[in-house]
């Protein structure tokens, strides 16, 4: 058994031995290669920046255009249409004829208030014939006071009636009058409700009337942005056609318990090429003091723990190196950032690639203008 021993170790020694001589083999005579070259630097995109102490946000709110003014047109008392002298989309002037109810009953009943005044009329002049009789005898002691009274009584009550029937005729003449409609202001008909021969209910709408040429925009604002509005102020409104100037009118000052907005109302020039219905916004500035920098978002990196930075490309010596900032996001705006960190004036941000980045890598900035954001401070 020592015998095996001794040459199981001998054969391991040999295949030990072959292993050594192979490696020796391929290993090379010039000994192991060390790579002495230096990665060339990445050229990266970079712009100068420049630190604000504040910055501009802008707040957009939206409102609707609407007419001024607007009415649903009727008539006071009912009756059976007669006419209807316009029709859906209509431009009518104040004081046009629009519609009008069959009067045939009114005039019938004009007619007979007519003949009661005229009756009352006569009436009166005969009872104050009378009387004046009955006082001159009444002087003579020819009849008793008390005939001249009554006499006199009978005159007053003849004219009372006389009042009477005027009022009568003069309330038939306001019927005729709301028999018809006219209307109140010019503008464009947007509804018609009612057709001839139908029976119209004291109050029920016939016509819609819009104003077409007064146009005002309300728009809800926040409590904030209301205070810095003023009204008798002109102020830029965005359509959906472009830009309009609009006068502020009022402000109602009450915050509604719907929306939680304040009211903005506006009145649009007649030149402005909007419709009621549209949609109109109003953006309002405001300058927050915060001392940073406006950067692309294309410039922002995330690091641990919900933080940001951005990588700057610092001089040493001959090298450009690129270093990351930690920073602080205040607001952001579109493809823009506004942040505060470790930042300063003259420092070269890279703006995109930072993927290829490592802290300390040698880089080759060209400056690229970048276009300057309007929230600047000044």
């Amino acid at each position: 058994s020592a015998l095996k021993g001794l040459a199981f170790l001998l054969a391991v020694g040999v295949v030990a031995a072959g292993l050594a001589m192979f490696v020796l083999t391929q290993r090379s005579e010039e000994g192991p290669k060390v790579v002495l070259e230096v990665s060339p630097p990445i050229t990266v995109n970079v712009t100068a920046i420049d630190v604000q102490e504040t910055y501009q946000t802008d707040e957009k709110f939206t409102g609707l255009v609407d007419s001024r003014r607007r009415s649903q047109l009727g008539f006071t008392s009912g009756g059976r249409v007669r006419e209807l002298a316009v029709d859906l989309g209509d431009v009518v002037a104040e004081g046009d004829r629009l519609a009008s109810l069959d009067m045939r009953a009114l005039s019938a009943q004009l007619a007979a208030a007519n003949a009661r005044l005229v009756e009352a009329e006569a009436g009166s002049v005969l009872a104050t014939t009378t009387a004046d009789r009955q006082v001159a005898l009444a002087a003579k002691g020819h009849v008793s006071p008390q005939v001249a009274d009554e006499a006199r009584a009978q005159a007053n009550t003849a004219a009372a009636r006389i009042d009477a029937a005027r009022a009568e005729v003069q309330a038939l003449r306001v019927q005729m009058a709301l028999a018809t409609i006219e209307a109140p202001f010019s503008g464009v008909i947007t509804a018609r409700l009612v057709d001839e021969g139908a029976i119209a209910a004291p109050g029920q709408a016939v016509f819609e009337l819009v104003e077409h040429d007064q146009l005002e925009a309300k728009i809800g604002l926040s409590a904030e942005a209301a205070a810095r509005l003023e009204p008798g102020q002109t102020y830029r409104l965005i359509t959906d056609h472009g830009p309009v100037e609009a006068h502020l009118r009022t402000l109602t000052g009450v915050i509604d318990a719907n929306s939680r907005t304040i009211a903005a109302v506006f009145d649009l020039p007649s030149s402005a090429p909007v419709q009621p219905g549209e949609v109109i916004r109003l953006s309002v500035r405001t300058v927050e003091p915060e001392r940073g920098v406006w950067v692309p978002v294309s410039a922002l990196t995330e690091r641990e723990r919900g933080l940001w930075s951005v990588y700057v490309a610092r001089s040493e010596g001959s090298d450009w190196l690129a270093q990351p900032d930690t920073v602080e996001v205040i607001h952001a705006a579109g493809e823009e950032v506004y942040v505060r960190g470790g930042l300063r004036d003259g420092d070269r941000v890279i703006l995109d690639g930072l993927h290829r980045l490592t802290p300390g890598q040698r880089v080759a900035p060209v400056e690229v203008r970048i276009a300057v954001s309007d929230r600047s401070d000044g």
